[in-house]
């Protein structure tokens, strides 16, 4: 059985002290929640002062963004390694906003997903399609695409170690969610395509719907058969938003 994931991606937003008032609120309101594989992922700089104040809680802490190279001449990137050390057990990649405004792209992403595999952090890959290839019918292209290049080269048994997050642009931040049955669709479909590239241990692989997550609308994703989570934006800058949206069954 896929344990759900539920990860808050905090963009821009919380300094460092905001982030850990935030952590302290949002602990108490999760703490009896076993079945849930929590995730919140702060701006680099609260990285470390939220995984201090969640350690031990089982939350887990993962960065929005990740270099492929484990050091070197890049200002302003951060490394895998240096993510592990400040306290994140996952890091985002491929988000559509890095994609749009960074020029993150497909082959970028498969060498940040290889780097956060070695490194022994779990990746959290992004994908999904514009409103206007929506409206062109290239919703399958588009995410065959995405998954085919972001997952190039992960040897097998690696495969159930990358959690993959479907995030129809259209939806992300608009108030717009994809109903419960376009995003289904769609995870049907990515798990078809990771049966092809990992064959049985795709079953084991989790895919996450990202887009307009709210605590009215969770349990209806959640009740899909391939949608074993959500990358929410929006609803996990509140605590007591985001932990509802926790404790959704």
């Amino acid at each position: 059985m896929r344990v759900p994931v539920i990860a808050g991606n905090w963009k821009m937003y919380k300094t460092a002290g905001e982030a850990a008032a935030f952590a302290k609120a949002f602990l108490p309101l999760v703490a009896g929640v076993r079945e849930v594989e929590i995730v919140l992922a702060p701006p680099f700089p609260s990285i470390a002062a939220v995984a201090d104040l969640v350690r031990r809680s089982g939350v887990f802490v993962a960065s929005q963004n990740v270099h492929f190279a484990d050091e070197g001449a890049y200002t302003g990137e951060v490394s895998p390694r240096m993510v592990k050390d400040a306290g994140a057990s996952h890091c985002i990649i491929g988000h559509s906003e890095r994609r749009q405004y960074f020029a993150e792209t497909d082959d970028s992403a498969n060498r940040k997903v290889r780097a956060a595999l070695a490194a022994g952090l779990t990746p959290i890959f992004c994908l999904g399609e514009t409103l206007a290839e929506r409206k062109a019918g290239k919703t399958f292209d588009v995410v065959e695409r995405q998954i085919r290049g972001g997952l190039k080269d992960i040897p097998g048994p690696d495969g159930p170690k990358v959690v993959v997050a479907y995030e129809p642009v259209w939806a992300i931040g608009t108030g717009v969610t994809a109903t419960p049955e376009q995003a289904q669709e769609v995870h049907a479909f990515l798990r078809g395509l990771l049966k092809e590239r990992f064959g049985s241990a795709a079953a084991a692989v989790r895919i996450l719907y990202g887009g307009s997550v709210k605590p009215d609308n969770i349990a209806t994703l959640m009740a899909k058969e391939d949608i074993d989570g959500a990358l929410v934006g929006g609803a996990s800058l509140a605590a007591d938003s985001f932990a509802r949206i926790v404790k959704f069954k």
